[in-house]
């Protein structure tokens, strides 16, 4: 049986980080270097977006959503999520007018927002992903329609091209905070 670790909660997970952060795969001696920037990976539709750490609240599988009636069609519903009700908004359809297709191992970003957290759905989710000032492209090349509003820089790696989408913009955007139809 292992002895007790006697350090507080988060000294515990600060070393875990500390550890973990010596072994992200690509670039661990530069995690500070000017010209980085690390956030989460995503994909809504065609489109490979990240958003910054400090935008996403937390990660979760999709929660049972009970529709709220009279809303618009991209506001699924609410949420409990240990205690909290959270909108439940599917993101491909506020910003394509398309449904997202549901499945098994769905997930959902909680971002934060002025008067409560809210969920936004993503049909892929790809993890951690960092990016260096060379990688960056005209941002022109990832936005189209409503994603032009909220991409204002992109970068490529590997021919493929990722937006920057700004999740805070989405929260201030008046469409997106007014859901009832």
């Amino acid at each position: 049986m292992r002895a007790r670790d006697k350090r507080s909660p988060y000294l515990v997970l600060a070393e875990y980080e500390q550890r973990s952060l010596a072994h992200v795969a690509g670039l661990p001696e530069q995690l500070d270097a000017p010209g980085l920037w690390r956030g989460v990976a995503y994909r809504i539709g065609s489109h490979r977006l990240a958003s910054g750490f400090d935008e996403v609240v937390e990660i979760l599988s999709m929660p049972a959503v009970t529709p709220v009636p009279g809303s618009q069609p991209w506001m699924l519903g609410v949420a409990n999520v240990r205690g909290t009700l959270l909108p439940v908004v599917d993101l491909k359809q506020f910003l394509e007018g398309e449904r997202t297709v549901l499945h098994e191992g769905q997930r959902v970003l909680v971002v934060r927002q002025p008067g409560g957290d809210v969920a936004v759905t993503i049909e892929e989710m790809y993890g951690q992903r960092s990016f260096v000032d060379a990688q960056g492209i005209d941002a022109a090349a990832v936005t189209e329609g409503r994603y032009a509003y909220f991409i204002d820089r992109a970068y490529r790696i590997n021919d493929q091209d990722w937006g920057v989408f700004s999740l805070e913009r989405l929260a201030r955007t008046p469409e997106f905070r007014q859901a009832a139809a």
